[in-house]
């Protein structure tokens, strides 16, 4: 697929994918919105089984590194470990399989871990850090096949699993 005009190249994509490509429906900013916000639920419930039961024992918040926290760090990543194993196992987050979404590159098959990295870890690392770049997220309202710009970088789109 060429980036700049969203079109494919059918010679390097198996028929396969070609078919798939056919009937895909991508996944616009609301249903990816809900994924997202179950996942977090997912990850806080993580993060209190993981951290919780050492938080006992030494409270985490009082041993910093610089200006962060040893619960904070732990946190982030879990958080980054999450979606990028997800991702990259299933194709998907348990908030995307609630929804019926999946991850997939933009020659139809599965992202390879440099794609997913840039998405999932570089691309979520500066939503979070800087918080006015989560205005960009509405980018995925606006484009052609619904991506993000974290999707663009990484050559990823978010379709439905269910094909209607």
């Amino acid at each position: 697929m060429s980036i700049h005009d969203g079109t494919y190249d059918a010679s390097i994509m198996s028929e396969e994918h070609q078919a798939t490509r056919d009937v895909m429906r991508y996944a616009g900013f609301w249903m990816r919105f809900w994924a997202y916000l179950a996942d977090l639920l997912v990850i806080a419930g993580l993060s209190t089984l993981l951290i919780g039961p050492i938080n006992l024992l030494i409270d985490l918040r009082e041993i910093t590194i610089g200006f962060w926290t040893t619960a904070g760090v732990l946190g982030s990543v879990i958080f980054y470990a999450y979606f990028l194993l997800m991702t990259r196992y299933f194709g998907q987050t348990l908030g995307k399989m609630i929804f019926g979404l999946r991850v997939i590159s933009t020659n139809g098959g599965r992202p390879a871990w440099g794609d997913l990295i840039f998405r999932e870890v570089i691309g979520r690392f500066i939503y979070r850090v800087f918080l006015v770049m989560h205005v960009l997220y509405i980018v995925v309202a606006f484009t052609k096949n619904k991506d993000g710009l974290h999707d663009m970088v990484a050559n990823t789109h978010v379709i439905y699993e269910r094909h209607r």
